[in-house]
């Protein structure tokens, strides 16, 4: 038998977010003997799965973090040719022109650039270094993934997405480990000293500009004022952390939002919860909106997350300007679960589905047969 294909997976700095979530999600259910992940992370990422990866036969490679560039470039260099990879798949948006540079000068043969995101004019700053580097994105890749259409148009440009050469690979999920569970249900609402009759509204996220902590906040104030059988959970960790936490504060609002912080066990979190809401101010697509849904949420999210992301016909989509109709439909909210795990099947987010597409689409690019 031959040996499996080796991708190596240029994920970035591990922290926990949505992408980090996909691959793994991806690799858990891809047919091992056929296909093995590298994974490749920055030296300042933060808890690095290592026992998990390693248990599934996946190996760990630290490199320099991409801000000492010149050293990033040449560590992946060398290891690309010594590897001698056939694949390498980068995730880290419009950042993939460096490694996929190294990746041509190393003679790899299939280059990956893989679109997660998409931006916002709040965050100007960032986006000039994006806006500039975007421009750069076809250069050493010679295969385009995106999350969704946004995420490909941003980064690829609409006239190569009309043309039909980018592939959308949706963030599947594991959808039973998400579904909603009574017993999960009770247990954390117990853990968090949450009564039944209380309304509790979730957020999962990095505590990150684009997450719109602020106006998650403020706009629970506003409910919490008129409804005090409300709670807000928020779950994720980030460099806003410390600053959300005092803004809870000032608002008055501790004994009525909590911070669970980074949690393996959002699956169970989602159960505890009434209504999801996700008012970025952009998204590649949203994972944790998809996961929401499998556990049958209700969920509210701004019109900057792509429509593709109601892949359980229970996203409402609000202007983030329009704050009386967030307000309104958080304080009319009931706390119905709605089984939808056909619609999402049908919609491609099974996991067991499209970690077999990815597989053979791996096979199929470096020419080997199973």
């Amino acid at each position: 038998m031959e040996k499996p294909v080796v991708v190596a997976m240029v994920v970035g700095k591990y922290v926990g977010g949505g992408v980090e979530s996909v691959v793994l999600n991806y690799y858990r259910f891809i047919n091992k003997k056929n296909v093995q992940f590298d994974f490749i992370f920055d030296s300042d990422s933060i808890d690095i799965p290592y026992k998990e990866i390693e248990s599934l036969g996946g190996k760990i490679i630290i490199c320099p973090p991409y801000q000492k560039i010149f050293k990033y470039i040449s560590f992946l260099k060398k290891l690309f040719k010594e590897k001698k990879y056939e694949i390498v798949h980068s995730h880290i948006n419009t950042l993939s022109v460096f490694p996929l540079f190294a990746a041509k000068k190393a003679g790899v043969p299939v280059r990956i650039a893989h679109s997660h995101s998409t931006s916002n004019k709040k965050e100007w700053k960032r986006n000039i270094i994006k806006n500039i580097l975007r421009h750069f994105s076809k250069i050493y890749a010679n295969v385009y993934f995106a999350c969704s259409k946004e995420a490909a148009i941003y980064q690829f440009g609409k006239k190569a997405f009309m043309s039909g050469k980018i592939h959308i690979i949706n963030n599947a999920i594991d959808i039973d480990k998400f579904k909603y569970d009574e017993e999960k249900r009770n247990t954390i609402r117990k853990e968090l000293k949450i009564s039944e009759e209380c309304l509790l509204i979730g957020h999962v996220g990095r505590f990150v500009t684009v997450k719109n902590h602020d106006f998650i906040l403020n706009l629970f104030k506003e409910v919490h004022s008129q409804n005090k059988k409300t709670k807000l959970v928020l779950v994720g960790q980030g460099p806003l952390f410390n600053h959300i936490s005092d803004e809870i504060k000032m608002l008055g609002l501790d004994d009525s939002v909590i911070l669970t912080g980074q949690r393996k066990d959002i699956n169970s979190l989602y159960s505890a919860m009434d209504l999801f809401i996700l008012p970025s101010l952009y998204e590649g697509l949203g994972l944790a909106l998809i996961e929401a849904q499998a556990s049958g949420l209700k969920c509210i999210a701004s019109t900057m997350v792509p429509q593709e992301a109601n892949v359980g016909n229970l996203v409402e989509y609000i202007p983030l300007e329009e704050k009386e109709l967030w307000k309104r439909e958080l304080t009319n909210c009931k706390a119905d679960r709605v089984l939808c795990d056909n619609i999402i099947i049908k919609n491609g987010y099974d996991i067991k589905t499209e970690a077999k597409k990815l597989e053979n689409y791996y096979i199929r690019s470096t020419n080997k047969k199973r």
